[in-house]
């Protein structure tokens, strides 16, 4: 089998969640959880189907983030593969609700980092083996670091 890195292509600011599902209906129910998570979140998703018709399904309520979503998942074309961009927003905001929908079997990933897909063909398919999310670390946290760390929780609201 071979190997390829399938890098997702994004703006650096826009956050992503890619995840595996296993039903057309993950389509509407992903839409119902983002739209009802915050009136400010932009947001996209598309959705490999696996059989049928074998589209590309999408959604979302900025349209420039639909192209880029159905863009990237066809780059990646593993069945029922689905990608969602998130902008105003963050992932922490919204993954579990992700995460509870019926159809959805597991998250690769939640990041604002560069990612590259790691997809494999096999029987005419593709599928998704796991993702490069971001870069390796450079070290180990200094005292100062930790106090970094938890100011910058603190700066942004997610701490008191």
């Amino acid at each position: 089998m071979e190997l390829i890195a399938v890098p997702i292509d994004k703006p650096d600011d826009l956050n992503l969640i890619l995840g595996q599902s296993h039903f057309i209906k993950t389509v509407e129910d992903l839409h119902e959880v983002l739209v009802g998570s915050s009136p400010h979140l932009r947001f996209s998703l598309a959705f490999c189907e696996s059989s049928g018709p074998r589209l590309v399904r999408r959604s979302g309520n900025d349209d420039e983030l639909v192209e880029l979503a159905t863009r990237n998942v066809l780059a990646i074309g593993a069945g029922h593969s689905f990608l969602v961009f998130v902008r105003e927003g963050f992932p922490v905001n919204v993954l579990n609700q992700v995460k509870q929908v019926p159809e959805v079997c597991r998250v690769f990933c939640a990041t604002a980092n560069p990612v590259e897909v790691i997809v494999t063909e096999a029987g005419g398919g593709r599928a998704i083996l796991g993702v490069v999310d971001g870069g390796s670390p450079l070290g180990v946290e200094t005292d100062d670091d930790v106090a970094d760390r938890k100011q910058l929780l603190r700066t942004i609201g997610y701490k008191l």
